[in-house]
C-alpha cells in the first residue's frame, strides 16, 4: 500500500477519525462488506481499523512546543465524550453523539473590522499562516474540572501580523458557526447564537494564545470545535471559542455570550482564579477529569509567568 505524503495535501484531504474509524459501518452500508468476506479473511483485515492505515488522517510535521505542560494527558476517548459545546446539547454527553455529521468542509473565516487587510480565509490558507505546532495545554472549566490536551496549531499573533489591525483596533471579537438545521438541539440550550466571544488585542496577541485546528495529532474531532477554535489555557473553557467563522478587530469592548447571560456569574475576562469564587460553587479547587481526588486550582491555570503582566494594577475580582 502506499501512503500519501504529500505535504501539498488540502484540508479536504485529511481523513477526520470518526470516517475512517467508522469505515467498517460503511463498507457495510455500501454493500461492499460481503464482497470483502468472500475475497477473503486477509482482505478482511486490511480494511479494519488496525490495520488500514490512512496517512491523511494525521498531521505530517508538527513542532513540540516550548509552553507544553509535562503533565499527564487525558485519554482522547475523554476529551471528545465529556465536552460543553451547547450548539450540539446541554448535557455532557451531547456534542459526541449529535455533532456526528456535522459538516465543516467547506470551510472559511472572514477577518474584518480595524484592520489593513481585512480578508476571509480558507481552511487550507489558514493551515499555512505558520508552522504548526503540539502544545499540551492544561484546561480549567468554570465548572471546577479539568483536563490536560495535546492540541495543534500556531499562536493567534501569526493571524494577527497577517491582517495589521489598526491603531483604533484594541480588541478582538469572534463568532462561533451556527446552522439550527445541523444544530437544532441549540433551540433548548437557553442561550442566544450564534456564540459569541472576546479579547483585549494583547490577549490575543500572547504567545499563550493559540488558533487550533487539532488534537491528538490529528484533525479536531466535530464536538471539539472542527475545524477551527481558539485554545486560551489561563481562562475558563468557553472563553475559547469554538468552529470560528469570524474575526473581527474593533476599538470597542465586545459582547461575550455567557457575559451576556449572567454578568453576575461570567465575566468578560474570566481568567482562572481560585479567589473568585462562582456564586453558586468554589473555584479553588478542581477535578482533573478521570480522576477522583480534586487538586487545588492555580492561579491563571498555572500560566502566571506568561499572563500576569498583561492584568498588572487590575482589581481581578472586579474585573473577572
Amino acid at each position: 500500500m502506499l501512503l500519501r505524503k504529500n505535504p501539498d495535501l488540502t484540508y479536504a484531504d485529511v481523513t477526520p477519525r470518526s470516517v475512517y474509524v467508522d469505515r467498517r459501518k460503511f463498507l457495510k452500508t455500501m454493500g461492499v462488506a460481503s464482497a470483502l468476506a468472500v475475497a477473503g479473511p486477509k482482505v478482511w483485515e486490511l480494511a479494519s481499523p488496525s490495520n488500514l492505515v490512512f496517512a491523511a488522517t494525521k498531521f505530517a510535521t508538527l513542532a513540540k512546543s516550548q509552553y507544553s505542560t509535562n503533565e499527564k494527558q487525558n485519554t482522547f476517548q475523554d476529551v471528545t465524550h465529556y465536552n460543553n459545546f451547547y450548539e450540539f446539547g446541554t448535557d455532557k454527553t451531547d456534542p459526541a453523539k449529535n455533532a456526528v455529521n456535522f459538516r465543516t468542509t467547506p470551510w472559511s473565516v472572514a477577518v474584518e473590522g480595524d484592520v489593513a487587510k481585512p480578508r476571509k480565509f480558507t481552511m487550507d490558507e489558514i493551515l499555512k499562516i505558520a508552522p504548526l505546532e503540539e502544545r499540551i495545554y492544561r484546561h480549567r472549566c468554570v465548572e471546577a474540572w479539568s483536563i490536560v490536551v495535546p492540541w495543534i496549531g500556531f499562536p493567534f499573533s501569526a493571524l494577527v501580523n497577517l491582517v495589521e489591525p489598526t491603531p483604533k483596533a484594541k480588541y478582538v471579537a469572534f463568532t462561533s458557526y451556527f446552522d439550527l438545521g445541523q444544530m437544532p438541539q441549540a433551540r433548548y440550550a437557553g442561550i442566544d447564537f450564534p456564540y459569541v466571544e472576546g479579547l483585549r488585542l494583547d490577549e490575543a496577541m500572547n504567545p499563550l494564545a493559540l488558533l487550533c485546528v487539532g488534537m491528538y495529532g490529528e484533525t479536531l474531532a466535530n464536538q471539539d470545535g472542527a475545524p477551527v477554535r481558539m485554545i486560551l489555557p489561563w481562562k475558563y473553557g468557553f472563553k475559547s471559542i469554538k468552529s470560528l467563522v469570524k474575526i473581527r478587530f474593533q476599538e470597542k469592548q465586545p459582547r461575550s455570550t455567557w457575559n451576556i447571560l449572567a454578568p453576575n456569574e461570567y465575566g468578560f475576562y474570566s481568567n482562572v482564579n481560585p479567589t473568585v469564587d462562582h456564586p453558586r460553587w468554589t473555584q479553588s479547587k478542581e477535578r482533573r477529569l478521570g480522576e477522583i481526588f480534586k487538586r487545588n486550582t492555580l492561579m491563571f491555570n498555572g500560566y502566571s509567568d506568561i499572563v500576569a503582566g498583561m492584568y498588572s494594577g487590575m482589581d481581578l475580582k472586579k474585573n473577572y
